[in-house]
């Protein structure tokens, strides 16, 4: 498994899709936070937080872990070579988990240089150090949580398609109903007092819950266990070739 897994962290780094993919996630955060003026410029925002940051970067994350994960089966299928992979003395989980801990590694390496945004609203904020430390800490691990499902999502997607694009594009709608369908859905009044529990289904809101500052076992359990259901289904899509 540890083999497989440097092949593919090796894969992404030997290669532009890596580094292309941390360098637009750096460059659109920091154009959007430092820059352009769409509300979401820190220093025209005079507070000293990083909401912008971590309202912005889940939405790119959309478009580039689809770009990441598309790969991940679709191109072994294409190729042929995902008969070979099964050769390899490996179970199906080994092989969906070092898939999924590389990519997941990618944008853990993403979001790492992020820390600097951090540390300059730190020095800028008036007194020095005026940023909500606790807040801030939750937010990032919030963040990784929201990177990780989205792996774990697009890693399933990939399994099911030999075309790249096409999971690309599954991936990203997928990813964005996750995350944003069901506050969309739960604003319509035919779903009357069920709002919440539709709520509750999307990444938002515990994403949201744990922005707060406070890390609650319900939203930490919401994100497990949305990686085990799609890595669950990657296992079996899978298996179905023994059927």
């Amino acid at each position: 498994m540890k083999s497989l897994y440097l092949k593919e962290i090796r894969g992404f780094l030997g290669s532009l899709i890596g580094y292309a993919v941390i360098g637009v996630f750096l460059m659109l955060n920091s154009l959007f936070l430092w820059v352009f003026s769409f509300g979401t410029n820190i220093l025209e925002g005079g507070t000293a937080d990083l909401i912008s940051y971590f309202t912005i970067a889940p939405v790119i994350f959309m478009i580039l872990i689809p770009a990441i994960t598309m790969r991940s089966f679709s191109e072994e299928k294409r190729t042929g070579t995902i008969e070979l992979l099964f050769t390899r003395p490996l179970t199906d989980l080994q092989i969906i988990l070092a898939k999924y801990f590389a990519g997941l590694t990618l944008v853990f390496i993403a979001i790492l240089p992020t820390v600097i945004y951090y540390i300059s609203v730190h020095y800028l904020g008036q007194p020095v150090g005026n940023i909500d430390d606790g807040v801030t800490i939750s937010s990032f691990i919030g963040l990784l949580f929201v990177g990780s499902a989205f792996v774990a999502i697009g890693v399933f997607i990939s399994s099911i398609t030999e075309n790249q694009i096409v999971a690309l594009l599954l991936s990203i709608f997928t990813t964005w109903f996750l995350y944003l369908g069901f506050d969309i859905l739960a604003t319509y009044s035919q779903f009357g007092g069920t709002d919440y529990i539709i709520r509750n289904l999307g990444i938002l809101e515990h994403f949201s819950s744990i922005q707060k500052g406070v890390l609650v076992w319900s939203d930490i359990m919401y994100f497990f266990s949305t990686i085990f259901v799609f890595i669950l289904a990657t296992k079996l899509v899978l298996q179905s070739r023994k059927w």
